[in-house]
């Protein structure tokens, strides 16, 4: 890990909350996810299985955890299976993990070895009623590889066919989408870096920078700052290419008079920032594009506005499309006949803001958490409203992170410059040399 050591407090904590929705006599089992080959004989970079580490806060692969409370030997009601370090292997790959540092890092005291897990595996299972087994249900989930996951809830309930078996998936669905004191601090700590990072930006933009260079300064700042790296591909898009909401080539010129739509954010400690700014590459904005801009920032202090605990997103996404809808009548892009004969299942303004607003933020950037359910005070959203305009070739959005609490709502990037005059009196006070 980059990162400075984070308290065990987090992932005790989060293990607790796990727990307490257990039924009684139960079980359940986590995993870490597989190494995947990409050519030859190279594998892509390791990326832990998010509830995982959650709970556990550990990032190596071959890992497992085992949470069973109501085991009769105390030493083994909760248990983290390391994979047994190598010499030979770490000559080539790297130290893995000894008892101790798991332990300060996860705050669990029983480390078993995976090769001696089967045997005592089989044991507790057997005194075991309910086996909670896990898969991902993150509702975003856009492909059917067979991860480890499914390989081993497959495998297990073929050897152990008569107990009843649980979705540990459905539980953390709810916890995990409210955050603990603990886990908004680490956010902050990602959020640090990001701002660090689009400060940065704003005295190294001008015309012809090229997109990746952009990108470049970004992964910089991060990695200098000892965060994992970037929280997704970085979306650097200037001009046209803004209207793309996943456009991650990154490999055009930023030309005079064009916008920029920078869509980015740290991972620190494992957590996730997700920031989207959109700024001039001249550092001025034109007339209209200050208009656009303007409705936009409109948009999402509304949508700040309304977020809270109670409403849920459905009802808040239609709230902020009425909103939008009167926007984009005052700049031009709608009229009252485009919205008298708009069809409801797919609203006028829907031409010009074509992805929802906002969405669940914490471990994974699309976080796990209900849409239809009311938000909760503790759950972390996005705030991303954006405006496409394809016969102007523009596209702008803004995006900040919040978190709900019972007093209102936190903007956790309340101190990042947003608005058009703090963004061109930042880039036009740099220094001219390039």
């Amino acid at each position: 890990m980059k990162h400075l050591p984070l308290s065990p407090q987090i992932f005790i904590k989060n293990r607790e909350r796990f727990v307490k929705e257990l039924k009684p006599g139960s079980i359940a089992i986590f995993n870490s996810n597989d190494e995947v080959p990409s050519n030859g004989d190279a594998i892509y970079t390791f990326v832990q299985n998010s509830d995982l580490y959650w709970l556990t806060g550990i990032e190596q692969e071959d890992t497992m955890l085992i949470l069973f409370p109501n085991n009769p030997d105390e030493k083994y009601r909760e248990v983290l299976v390391l994979l047994r370090p190598n010499e030979t292997k770490e000559k080539w790959d790297g130290k893995r993990l000894r008892a101790n540092e798991a332990t300060e890092i996860s705050g669990i005291k029983t480390i078993v070895w995976l090769d001696a897990i089967d045997a005592l595996l089989q044991t507790w299972v057997h005194l075991a009623d309910n086996v909670y087994l896990n898969t991902n249900e993150n509702d975003r989930k856009g492909n059917l590889l067979e991860t480890r996951d499914y390989r081993f809830a497959k495998e297990f309930m073929q050897r152990y066919p008569l107990h009843k078996y649980e979705r540990s998936a459905k539980i953390l669905k709810g916890i995990r989408a409210v955050k603990t004191a603990e886990e908004i601090e680490v956010m902050k700590e990602a959020i640090a870096v990001t701002e660090s990072a689009f400060r940065r930006l704003l005295d190294f933009i001008h015309p012809g920078v090229m997109e990746c260079e952009i990108e470049a300064a970004i992964v910089h700042e991060f990695l200098r700052k000892r965060c994992r790296g970037v929280a997704y591909n970085s979306i650097i898009a200037s001009g046209d290419r803004a209207r793309t909401l996943h456009y991650v080539f990154n490999n055009q010129e930023c030309k005079d008079g064009e916008l920029v739509l920078m869509d980015f954010g740290a991972n620190y400690g494992g957590y996730n920032a997700d920031l989207t700014r959109t700024v001039p590459v001249n550092g001025k904005f034109t007339p209209r594009q200050r208009e656009v801009y303007n409705a936009c920032l409109h948009l999402h202090n509304f949508a700040k506005g309304l977020l809270k605990p109670g409403i849920s997103i459905v009802d808040y996404t239609d709230k902020v499309g009425d909103e939008a809808t009167k926007q984009f009548i005052k700049i031009g892009l709608l009229n009252d006949e485009d919205v008298k004969n708009e069809d409801r299942e797919n609203r006028a303004y829907r031409k010009y803001l074509y992805h929802g607003i906002s969405h669940h933020l914490g471990v994974d950037v699309h976080d796990l958490g209900t849409r239809v359910e009311p938000i909760q005070a503790g759950m972390v959203f996005t705030v991303e409203p954006g405006i496409y305009i394809e016969e102007e070739e523009m596209g702008i959005r803004i995006e900040n992170n919040l978190w709900i609490t019972e007093n209102g709502n936190v903007d956790l990037m309340e101190n990042i410059p947003i608005t058009v005059e703090e963004i061109e009196y930042l880039m036009q006070a740099k220094p001219t040399a390039k």
